[in-house]
């Protein structure tokens, strides 16, 4: 499979979600990075004063602007070094949370594919960096930021998810219409998906979420 930013491929599609199917960004004034226009000290004081709120990391969003999957996964991208953005895409309880099937996560986790050779995270980024084998159709583009399928993201979920929020989690991208990944369709991926650690536990957690009610 050649890389996420190689030239030989395609780019990933774009995934449209939201109102308005368009990506945010900092252009139009809604979402601030820190350090662009504001600092990170003038970003807390307005969010103290109700004008914008925070995102992720040091990304915020104006008031007046509903947060959606592209502020999220713009905002969370922002905490990946710029060098290494190209070449992994956000998933795992990241992507959930960018679906808006999860809470924030407390790290940022990044897939890259095994067969390609990246950099090292440096010390300190919020972020894991998981090495994984990665399909062709594993990774869309959301607000511009490679973030693994809906698919991809529940089948991971399925199998690395934590205990306390996995099955809930997987409800959440289950009820999604926009979303369109039903759990029965991340049952069938898994069951032939061959040589997969964990395959019977994430096969009970799907199968508990669908008698909870989920198509």
């Amino acid at each position: 499979m050649p890389p996420l930013d190689s030239t030989d491929v395609a780019a990933p599609p774009e995934r449209h979600l939201g109102a308005s199917g368009e990506p945010l960004t900092s252009t139009g004034g809604a979402l601030f990075h820190a350090g662009d226009i504001f600092t990170s000290a003038e970003l807390q004081s307005m969010r103290l004063d109700g004008l914008v709120h925070l995102v992720f990391g040091d990304s915020y969003l104006r008031s007046d602007f509903r947060e959606d999957a592209a502020t999220r996964s713009q905002a969370a991208a922002r905490s990946v070094p710029h060098s290494l953005r190209p070449r992994v895409a956000l998933g795992r309880s990241c992507a959930a949370w960018i679906y808006g099937c999860a809470p924030p996560p407390a790290l940022i986790s990044l897939v890259t594919d095994h067969r390609r050779r990246t950099t090292a995270l440096p010390p300190f980024t919020p972020a894991v960096m998981h090495q994984v084998a990665l399909g062709p159709f594993d990774v869309n583009m959301v607000g511009g930021v490679s973030v693994t399928t809906p698919l991809r993201t529940a089948l991971d979920i399925a199998v690395h998810g934590e205990d306390r929020d996995a099955v809930v989690i997987l409800r959440a991208i289950a009820r999604s219409a926009e979303l369109a990944c039903p759990l029965r369709l991340v049952e069938a991926a898994l069951v032939n998906t061959s040589r997969v650690p964990g395959k019977t536990r994430a096969l009970t957690r799907l199968r508990e979420a669908q008698r909870r009610g989920t198509p």
